[in-house]
């Protein structure tokens, strides 16, 4: 089965502006212009995110996924346990329920964040040392 993907829906799905009727050699021009913004944000982004975080191991990684897997499980967990009665959960206890869904969703995200750190070279990581 193929797809076809219009203009209007592949305009959607990008940020950038794509001009069509430039001649090739301002598109190479713009090509340029756009590496050299992209280097300059990388180079920031290097820059700063090194500073404040220095580097990352498996023992920061690991620790970032246990506190977003607790956060997930004591979110679900009180979802359970707030439907195991007949009455529909309370304001302030669905309230509590969104605060505790955020506060995995914002764990969760913050370790994709990380994790892209490391693959975009912002971050170094160092492999933890085995001991013995």
């Amino acid at each position: 089965m193929s797809s076809t993907v219009t203009s209007s829906s592949r305009r959607r799905g990008l940020d950038h502006f794509e001009p069509e009727d430039v001649d090739p050699q301002a598109q190479r021009r713009l090509r340029g212009t756009l590496e050299q913004i992209d280097y300059t944000a990388f180079a920031s982004n290097k820059a700063l995110i090194g500073q404040a975080l220095g580097h990352v191991d498996a023992t920061h990684f690991q620790h970032m996924a246990v506190a977003a897997a607790q956060a997930r499980a004591q979110w679900v967990a009180a979802a359970v346990a707030m439907t195991e009665t007949a009455h529909t959960p309370a304001p302030d206890q669905i309230a509590r329920l969104a605060q505790m869904r955020m506060a995995y969703e914002e764990l969760a995200e913050a370790y994709e964040a990380m994790r892209r750190m490391v693959e975009r070279g912002y971050v170094m990581f160092r492999p933890v040392p085995n001991p013995g």
